[in-house]
């Protein structure tokens, strides 16, 4: 595993000879901008790990995408080369159909120390929640980003991330009413406690969201990345381009069906990602959504 080969991967060439939030930043940003969030092994037969060997060459050598326990370990291997102090954590989804968070933690993100403050890197959420840089860890602070405005709540030992984003303008009528469509302007993301968290804590919900039709992983075939402007989702067969437009407050989405002949073109050109193997998409019911 070195280093370098993860920066060229995400396409940084500064320095990274300090600790510092400007780097921390600028890798994060870089990071959800060129590594997508996906769950295509479970759709293409492939087993996903928390072995971070394995995961490093997935991603870094394999130039593919990861869910969170997978690209979130990754970046807790790279604090840790580059000299950060911080801490792994596991957070609860918040599951919109139950309107309650899920009661496992699935989420695996990292607190970072730098100068007496405390941030969340978060770079494997994916869609309209994914932070493009960190978030300050104080209590009721309106922090603005270019999908919305991110806020993390301390309600006694846990802390609750919510989303206040804007208005869907969604353009092809034919996808007025998806059932990926968010029309919630203000959502409620995770919630998670400061326990320290080892790759095995992860281990039995990995196991658990790749293998149980109960879990939303099994039931989509997802992939996403952030752009310059907004970001791409392919869902199913349901392609995705959303821009975000705060000028008028309403993110412009752009949708259509991708026959199973053009997959793999698709992911190609608009997420970097080549498959080894044969990707069975699939869209049922569960609570996801752009």
């Amino acid at each position: 595993m070195d280093l370098r080969e993860y920066f060229k991967r995400i396409g940084f060439s500064g320095l990274n000879d300090k600790a510092d939030l400007d780097t921390l930043c600028t890798i994060h940003k870089l990071h959800v901008m060129t590594i997508p969030f996906e769950n295509l092994s479970i759709h293409c037969g492939e087993k996903i790990t928390m072995d971070l060997k394995v995961i490093y060459e997935k991603i870094v050598c394999d130039n593919r995408g990861g869910w969170c326990c997978e690209s979130n370990l990754l970046f807790s291997w790279v604090l840790k080369e580059m000299g950060y102090t911080f801490t792994t954590l596991g957070a609860k989804v918040f599951n919109s159909l139950k309107n309650d968070f899920n009661p496992w933690e699935s989420h695996l993100i990292n607190m970072v120390e730098i100068d007496g403050m405390s941030y969340i890197a978060d770079v494997s959420y994916g869609v309209s929640c994914q932070i493009w840089r960190p978030l300050e860890m104080i209590s009721g602070k309106d922090q603005s980003q270019p999908s919305g405005v991110f806020r993390l709540l301390k309600d006694g030992d846990r802390w609750i991330l919510e989303k206040t984003g804007r208005k869907p303008l969604v353009q092809n009528e034919a996808f007025a009413n998806s059932s990926l469509i968010d029309k919630r302007v203000t959502k409620t993301v995770y919630s998670y406690l400061l326990k320290p968290r080892g790759a095995d804590h992860f281990l039995k919900t990995t196991e658990f969201l790749q293998t149980s039709c109960e879990s939303l992983f099994t039931q989509k075939s997802i992939c996403s990345i952030q752009t310059p402007t907004g970001f791409r989702a392919l869902i199913g067969w349901t392609y995705s381009e959303v821009t975000f437009n705060p000028q008028e407050d309403t993110d412009i989405i752009e949708m259509r069906d991708i026959p199973d002949s053009e997959i793999e073109t698709v992911l190609k050109e608009k997420f970097n990602v080549t498959l080894r193997n044969k990707l069975t998409p699939i869209n049922n019911k569960a609570a996801y959504k752009l």
